[in-house]
């Protein structure tokens, strides 16, 4: 016996096309898990040397080492402690800084560019699991909303059976059960 559902009557055609979409989307999901393999077990070389390289360069260990680095090169060719190797412009520290990151800049967005991958496969992961949910909490609703209406449907034919059994009684009149409704006290 087929439960008329007046949320799903009430629907427009786009909107019962796009609950039908959601059904098919939901079994198909079922057949195929969401999980992904996990992305950092087959780096390449490449890979493992960008993530490296991106790891040590933002890291204030780095930062700090740079800036000893960088302040020991210019006091000692300004104090003149050693023979000056590189004077006043400092081309040679220049040149060396433009080096670094010359080479770290295409290093680290390499491994920025694989860390988005693994974050938008990450991110259509918890789409899938999103709405595969919703689709469960709506599938829940519909059976919830089927037993109400089962439950609604018993209780009708229950209260008109009743009614039915109350009306026999009136008619016949001489029962005790007629009397016992009528009185105020409940007694016969």
């Amino acid at each position: 016996m087929e439960i008329a559902n007046p949320e799903i009557d009430d629907m427009e055609p786009t909107e019962r096309e796009l609950l039908a979409e959601l059904r098919r989307l939901r079994r198909s999901l079922r057949l195929h898990p969401t999980d992904m393999p996990d992305p950092m077990e087959a780096l390449s070389a490449g890979q493992r040397v960008a993530d490296l390289v991106a790891s040590v360069m933002g890291s204030w260990k780095f930062i700090i080492f740079q800036t000893i680095v960088l302040v020991g090169w210019v006091s000692i060719n300004l104090i003149g402690v050693a023979k000056s190797w590189d004077p006043y412009p400092f081309i040679l520290l220049n040149l060396a800084l433009s080096f670094q990151a010359a080479y770290a800049a295409p290093i680290i967005v390499m491994s920025q560019n694989r860390q988005q991958d693994i974050d938008r496969m990450a991110a259509q992961n918890d789409y899938k699991i999103n709405l595969k949910a919703e689709l469960e909490i709506e599938l829940l609703h519909e059976k919830i909303d089927e037993l109400r209406a089962q439950e609604v449907l018993q209780l009708s034919e229950a209260v008109s059976s009743l009614t039915d059994l109350l009306v026999q009684s009136r008619k016949s009149g001489s029962s005790d059960f007629t009397r016992t409704l009528d009185r105020p006290d409940g007694t016969a």
